[in-house]
């Protein structure tokens, strides 16, 4: 299947490094198909990083695309947004409609950096009108990894698929010791709870999950503790890591 056309607009020169790390790789296969894909993927991974190295301290809020819960869960996730932004981090979400709109518009009307990761999908709805600044992606997985990288904390309103697959990749990483452990919220107890009891009362006695896997993340339901949670574990990390650290 042949892969879209290229979304980034770039001449080669500014892929140098890209091609010269993997040309040799490169040069041994023998499908077309194959090379353009990892041409791309190259282009895709150094685009982002270009475009969110400047971030600084940041906060990944990921939920439904959707209205309903929008309606629901919108003004609390717009107001934790402006409170992140105070606070000096920036909000990243996928940049969609519903709730993503929500914390982008929260977060731009805080003052606070307000950035979209978008995916090329067939029914893609447009990019919210809050997000400052747009990193597009065509493959998932990068997308998911720019939100790990970028960010020092992670918090899930309602959501869907999506929203369930960047939570458990978050958790996996923790688990598995490839990422550094951080706050993981899962921000609604009404929407969540079913998911935490079947987690309690399922896998762990069934021997899937460890009882200390649920002390991973949390459950909350204010907009104020969660940015306190996350403040409070962003300035834990710099001292450990001997980072300084600078008021908002």
């Amino acid at each position: 299947m042949d892969e879209p056309d290229d979304p980034i607009s770039t001449n080669d020169a500014d892929f140098d490094e890209f091609y010269e790390l993997i040309s040799s790789h490169l040069l041994a296969l023998d499908s077309a198909e194959d090379q353009k894909r990892i041409r791309r993927i190259g282009s895709e991974t150094l685009h982002a990083m270009r475009g969110l190295a400047g971030i600084g301290r940041a906060v990944s809020i990921f939920g439904s695309a959707q209205e309903a819960p929008a309606s629901r869960w919108g003004e609390a996730g717009a107001r934790m947004a402006g409170l992140f932004a105070a606070e000096g981090f920036a909000v990243i979400t996928g940049g969609g409609p519903g709730l993503m709109s929500a914390a982008n518009r929260g977060a731009r009307e805080g003052g606070g950096e307000s950035i979209g990761l978008t995916i090329d999908l067939p029914s893609q709805e447009a990019v919210n009108p809050y997000v400052s600044l747009q990193i597009p992606f065509h493959y998932f997985f990068l997308r998911k990894f720019m939100f790990v990288k970028y960010s020092v904390a992670f918090v899930c309103l309602p959501g869907g698929f999506g929203t369930l697959d960047e939570l458990f990749e978050a958790l996996n990483l923790v688990r598995t010791h490839r990422l550094t452990p951080f706050p993981v919220i899962l921000f609604g107890s009404e929407y969540w709870s079913g998911l935490l009891d079947w987690l309690a009362a399922v896998a762990v006695p069934q021997g899937t999950l460890r009882a200390a896997d649920l002390e991973s993340f949390e459950l909350l339901d204010d907009p104020e503790d969660v940015v306190d949670r996350v403040s409070r574990g962003y300035e834990s990390l710099a001292a450990t890591l001997g980072i300084e650290t600078e008021p908002p």
